[in-house]
């Protein structure tokens, strides 16, 4: 069997591939968004590759969709449970989302924002980054331990699964 061989390449050579947006393969980040505590580092970091690649962002915010109504809850208290969480998830999702059109504006990177209500968070960021024709999907993971991703899940391996696009896991 032969070996691999590995070659550092000189630094100007690799910057100056990078920094020639008609060279590079990735012209569009999809950036999923959810509020949490790595949302920061998301933002930066994703920024941070968009500006190096000659990219453009796209910032997503998924929110759980209207939880169906109890037994006995009558219709117009239905109505305003539904206005209430709608209000509530758009205003969340304005937030994120106008942080992060403001720190690519002063990375002088391209952004595009979308917010959808969707109970399946993961196949909403898989088919949301096709439909806008992203070329690689940039999210956080929370590297929990296995008992903590049994509990909770984890939308990155969700996506993984999903996704025929390239898929950037940010630790």
């Amino acid at each position: 069997m032969g070996r691999a061989i590995l070659r550092k390449l000189p630094r100007t050579y690799h910057f100056r591939l990078c920094s020639n947006p008609a060279r590079t393969m990735y012209r569009k980040l999809f950036v999923p968004l959810d509020g949490g505590p790595l949302t920061e580092k998301a933002m930066a970091e994703s920024l941070k590759l968009a500006r190096q690649l000659g990219a453009s962002v796209v910032g997503f915010v998924a929110e759980p969709d209207t939880p169906s109504p109890r037994v006995g809850t009558q219709l117009q208290q239905y109505q305003q449970e539904v206005e209430r969480h709608v209000l509530r998830a758009d205003g969340h999702a304005h937030a994120l989302l106008t942080r992060f059109e403001a720190l690519s504006a002063e990375s002088d990177v391209a952004c595009q924002s979308l917010h959808v209500l969707s109970d399946r968070i993961d196949e909403a960021i898989v088919e949301e980054a096709e439909r806008c024709g992203a070329d690689m999907i940039v999210m956080v993971t929370h590297g929990r331990s296995k008992l903590g991703e049994w509990y909770y899940g984890s939308h990155s391996k969700k996506v993984l699964s999903l996704s025929k696009l390239p898929l950037l896991v940010l630790h």
